[in-house]
């Protein structure tokens, strides 16, 4: 059940009504010797997170408790997720509204959805987003799919070998069958080679799609890259992980011209791995080439505000030549989740939890580094999430330190792990990786 609170006026209210003046006059058929009549003994007010982590170490201390402590990353995070996301996501307007065909009906819907596009432009640095994809691999191939309808140019992709595997591989899927080359730049240095990816650009290239901070961790030349497919004709794509924009500069502001992302981390759980939700955005003269739906903002007769579907191009809404997308509806209620979670921390609080998360990342590496046995595999600027090369097997240490970290060996031809530290994790439980891992 909810818990609503009382107002004063309400309180008065309700005394008239039973005809008692005040709190005091309705207790006084309450022996005196029985009442509590002394300051309470209550610590101070902890915030959410710790006061979260101390019911959790309460309960840890039932047999069943839980003990979860988790290092793994590699596209899906264990963030922090404020109790608010829950408890509005949770009202029945929004946990079973329908896709808003009828916008007379949906305006609390359309405008949370215009309010995530709005949060979602001011995140990457781009002048428009839709109302949500499915995840993050499938908003990387369809970047791709709108770069190819952007240039005119449907017969080559360049794709970094530090993109996330599962999105080349939907990128390749998607591919195989359109007669489009899908040319994969190889990064055996943990990041990519500038002049290697300017050899693999040409005339008849699409877009060159890019993930920065990329699959291992190390943050990408994002700028350089950009620019050498704009000197081709090329539209640059961008995969962010979205809690880095806190502190990392925005990928409009060095040209991107599309940015997609995975946006789990933005106040959805790990949930066994989905639903998720993918984050789409891009140059404001590319938007009637754009997949999915954009929420746009109108008047209605009475001159009131009002939200509208103002672009929707599945193939039962236009011609099916036309059609510029096949996503039959979006991860609304996801998307709602991101909202509350962006609106709640605000600019400050995303840079909080994004500077916490680094710092807490290198403080592991540099500790985990010094182990007999482990070392740093790339040494390239990173946020918070590294690869570790290790002298033998990765997935046997991994087996003896439950989530430590994930065995990308088929990425790298190496023992390696590739370990994530978000802002939930404290000093004693990276020290207590440490040793499992000693």
């Amino acid at each position: 059940m909810s818990y609503l609170f009382v107002t004063d006026d309400q309180q008065q209210e309700m005394l008239e009504t039973i005809g008692a003046s005040s709190i005091d006059e309705l207790l006084s058929q309450v022996p005196t010797e029985l009442r509590l009549d002394r300051p309470l003994n209550i610590p101070p007010a902890l915030t959410e997170p710790e006061l979260e982590r101390h019911l959790r170490q309460l309960a840890a201390q039932n047999i069943n408790g839980d003990r979860r402590v988790c290092f793994l990353g590699g596209g899906a995070y264990d963030h922090f997720v404020p109790a608010v996301v829950d408890e509005i996501v949770s009202r029945g307007e929004f946990y079973t509204a329908y896709t808003p065909y009828q916008a007379e009906a949906s305006q609390g819907s359309l405008q949370a959805f215009f309010e995530f596009q709005t949060l979602i432009c001011q995140l990457t640095g781009m002048e428009v987003a839709n109302a949500s994809l499915y995840e993050g691999g499938t908003a990387v191939s369809e970047a791709v799919f709108m770069a190819e309808r952007v240039t005119g140019r449907d017969k080559r992709v360049v794709v970094l070998g530090s993109v996330h595997p599962q999105y080349r591989e939907v990128v390749e899927t998607y591919s195989r069958y359109l007669n489009c080359e899908v040319v994969t730049v190889p990064t055996p240095g943990g990041v990519a080679d500038v002049n290697e990816v300017k050899a693999a650009l040409n005339d008849q290239t699409s877009c060159l799609v890019i993930q920065h901070p990329n699959y291992f961790g190390c943050l990408e030349e994002a700028a350089t890259l950009v620019q050498a497919a704009h000197d081709v004709g090329a539209l640059a794509v961008v995969s962010v992980n979205p809690t880095t924009l806190g502190v990392l500069k925005r990928p409009g502001d060095y040209g991107a011209d599309i940015v997609v992302a995975e946006g789990q981390p933005l106040g959805i759980p790990l949930q066994y791995g989905g639903p998720y939700l993918g984050l789409f955005a891009c140059r404001e003269k590319f938007v009637r080439k754009m997949p999915g739906r954009l929420i746009g903002q109108a008047k209605d007769r009475n001159g009131r505000t009002c939200y509208v579907l103002s672009l929707q191009t599945r193939e039962q809404h236009i011609r099916r030549d036309k059609a510029t997308s096949n996503i039959c509806t979006n991860q609304g209620l996801l998307a709602l989740r991101a909202t509350i979670y962006l609106a709640t921390l605000g600019p400050q609080g995303l840079k909080e939890v994004a500077n916490l998360s680094c710092q807490k990342a290198h403080y592991a590496a540099d500790r985990l580094s010094e182990i007999d046995g482990l070392t740093l595999a790339y040494d390239r600027p990173f946020f918070h999430e590294f690869t570790l090369k290790c002298a033998g097997s990765a997935s046997a240490l991994r087996d003896k330190a439950a989530q430590a970290g994930y065995d990308i060996g088929p990425e790298t031809d190496n023992n390696t792990l590739l370990v994530a530290v978000t802002e939930q994790r404290t000093k004693a439980e990276i020290d207590g990786l440490i040793e499992a891992l000693r």
